[in-house]
């Protein structure tokens, strides 16, 4: 059994992959990957890791999860999905460091099936939208102009963020990707997740597009898909970015914000940055970036 741990992270995915996965379930189940959903998993291994705290869980322990989560016996693929595995949303950037808590949390996380091959999956973002969309997940009245004033966000990097993974669980391979390019390898992402095969096909493969495009838009790309079959994910990549520029609806794919010191200056840097930081990570040694 191998597990696959998607992590989010926060203001990315928003369980867009999970939702297509769950659709698909008895389906994945056939191919042997078991899809878990997070009403049911969380509260089960938010128990467990208090009660193990960080030490490998034992034969017993890993049964008394399965037995509580799912019911087939002996699944190929486990699949756990939630962008709050490591921090709620307000612990996300602290002391100008991009989730402090992940050397702590992801080991907790992999020692649930130590005896497991695991993976951790995520996507990152330019933190000129990732900041301010993070703020507005914040369950209190702090403004944005308050966020800003204890953080720097030209200091914070993604790099150092999945470095720190990368050595707190260094058996763990990554599956990263960058949150603007979704829409262009989403059948890549599902399949990173799910392990489902080429041949397959997955039901609500386009609802994640349907938010990006208007009604035609969709009708048409539904259309186009049913009767001219994508030759390979280059092609299918070719197809979706030429209906996106046709029928994308402007504020689903460019992000505004109108926040005190969000200048279009600053937002060019921190973009700049990125990419920057994208280029070393896909680089980076266990790490297996998800291009467009």
């Amino acid at each position: 059994m191998k597990v696959i741990y998607h992590i989010g992270l926060h203001s990315t995915d928003e369980d867009r992959a999970l939702r297509c996965l769950l659709k698909n379930s008895e389906a994945l189940a056939r191919i042997g990957t078991v899809v878990t959903t997070p009403g049911r998993f969380r509260p089960v291994l938010r128990q467990a890791m208090l009660h193990l705290k960080g030490a490998p869980a034992d034969r017993q322990t890993q049964e008394q999860i399965l037995d509580a989560l799912i019911e087939q016996d002996t699944p190929k693929r486990l699949l756990f999905s939630s962008d709050s595995f490591l921090c709620v949303p307000k612990r996300a950037i602290e002391d100008n460091v991009l989730y402090p808590l992940v050397g702590e949390r992801a080991p907790w996380i992999r020692n649930l099936f130590p005896d497991a091959p695991a993976e951790f999956a995520f996507a990152l973002r330019n933190p000129a939208t990732f900041i301010p969309a993070l703020h507005a997940r914040f369950n209190d009245d702090e403004s944005f102009g308050d966020y800003l004033a204890r953080i720097r966000p030209e200091e914070i990097s993604w790099v150092d963020m999945v470095d720190r993974l990368r050595a707190s669980v260094p058996d763990c391979p990554l599956t990263i990707w960058c949150n603007e390019d979704t829409p262009l390898i989403w059948p890549e992402v599902l399949q990173a997740l799910s392990g489902y095969p080429d041949d397959m096909r997955l039901d609500g493969l386009e609802d994640f597009l349907a938010t990006l495009m208007s009604d035609e838009g969709i009708e048409r790309l539904r259309a186009y898909l049913d009767s001219h079959t994508p030759r390979n994910a280059d092609h299918y990549r070719r197809i979706i970015s030429a209906f996106l520029d046709k029928f994308a609806e402007e504020d689903a794919v460019e992000m505004e914000f109108d926040l005190p010191d969000w200048t279009s200056d600053r937002i060019a840097r921190l973009t700049e940055r990125y990419e920057t930081e994208i280029a070393q990570i896909a680089e980076m040694h266990g790490v297996r970036f998800l291009h467009p």
